[in-house]
């Protein structure tokens, strides 16, 4: 078999690794943003722990398929650091509540209408979910979802609450 075969699989396993990796890093854009049940949360009172920061809308169908995925993972690594954060990014937040009545999930949900937050996290897919280490450093990041994407999160998770 020639050399030159082997190239198509070695950039395609080379993009995938990259592209689930943040800039060495880069800390995460603090920010603050009212929350379905009405407290404003800012993210720099999360340091300290690991975030999983996953934007979504109500119109997607992954990020639906996603979020008892995310619920499950807060409930088990809450205990040891980790939290989930949702900001949904609906410019009419009556969608998000709406959503969240028939898929309910335990950890909070932001609600950036106006688009500011998912700007400056560059979203250009839903869901985009990001990875952030307990200093406030974006170490990894997804963009859409499949099932079995949790299982590199859980993976994720744990290498971050190691640290």
């Amino acid at each position: 078999m020639h050399a030159k075969s082997f190239l198509p699989i070695f950039y395609a396993f080379l993009f995938t690794a990259a592209a689930s990796l943040c800039h060495a890093n880069e800390s995460a854009p603090d920010f603050a943003l009212k929350s379905t049940e009405g407290s404003n949360i800012r993210l720099s009172e999360h340091r300290g722990e690991v975030i999983l920061l996953n934007f979504w809308a109500s119109w997607c169908g992954p990020c639906r398929q996603e979020m008892p995925q995310l619920n499950a993972l807060q409930e088990r690594y809450k205990k040891l650091g980790f939290n989930v954060v949702g900001v949904n990014v609906d410019k009419d937040s009556a969608l998000a509540t709406k959503l969240l009545k028939d898929i309910p999930v335990s950890f909070p949900v932001l609600l950036d209408d106006t688009g500011s937050v998912s700007s400056s996290y560059n979203v250009s897919a839903m869901p985009t979910t990001v990875l952030i280490d307990r200093d406030g450093n974006m170490r990894y990041l997804h963009k859409g979802y499949k099932p079995g994407y949790e299982q590199d999160y859980e993976q994720q998770i744990k290498e971050l609450i190691r640290e």
